[in-house]
């Protein structure tokens, strides 16, 4: 009697693969904590906190947001998000208004006060950023203009699925 083959395994991911992302991870991760001091240098605001900054850029990016969403986005906690903004509230960075798909509850959306402290802030990182960019031989330069479009496909992925990127996307 004739047995059917068994199907052939699946194919796994490829070990060099895997060290060579491990690899990347292991040399990019304590890259950017070094470059974080620079990007998180402080002017005036000073009460513009790294964190404070990083709701005023979800809301930038993605128009009126429920705290709920922005806690989402942020990765923190209900009630921390709830707290920062009230703080924002009182800057004036923010507006609260009603949530435009349902008027009973309420959303949070970047003023113009806000977007030009957050502006302004951008500027001053990218001007800190571009001193040490300067820092660098041609060649480094180069090829860290040739990784920008990973590097800015691997932060969407990070700004889409905060925490844990998923497998395979």
């Amino acid at each position: 009697m004739m047995t059917a083959p068994e199907p052939a395994p699946a194919p796994g991911p490829d070990p060099a693969e895997i060290a060579e992302t491990a690899e990347i991870s292991g040399r990019l991760r304590p890259a950017i904590q070094h470059l974080l001091p620079v990007l998180r240098a402080r002017s005036a605001p000073g009460d513009l906190t790294p964190s404070r900054q990083a709701a005023l850029a979800a809301l930038a990016a993605h128009g009126p947001l429920r705290i709920s969403e922005l806690a989402v986005r942020m990765g923190i906690a209900l009630s921390t998000t709830s707290r920062m903004v009230d703080l924002l509230d009182s800057t004036g960075w923010i507006q609260r208004r009603p949530d435009p798909q349902d008027q009973r509850a309420g959303a949070v959306a970047l003023s113009r006060t806000g977007r030009a402290v957050l502006e302004a802030r951008r500027r001053e990182t990218a001007a800190r950023l571009a001193e040490q960019i300067a820092l660098l031989t041609a060649e480094e330069q180069r090829a860290l203009y040739a990784a920008l479009p990973a590097l800015e496909a691997l932060s969407e992925r990070a700004a889409t699925y905060p925490g844990e990127l998923p497998r395979g996307i």
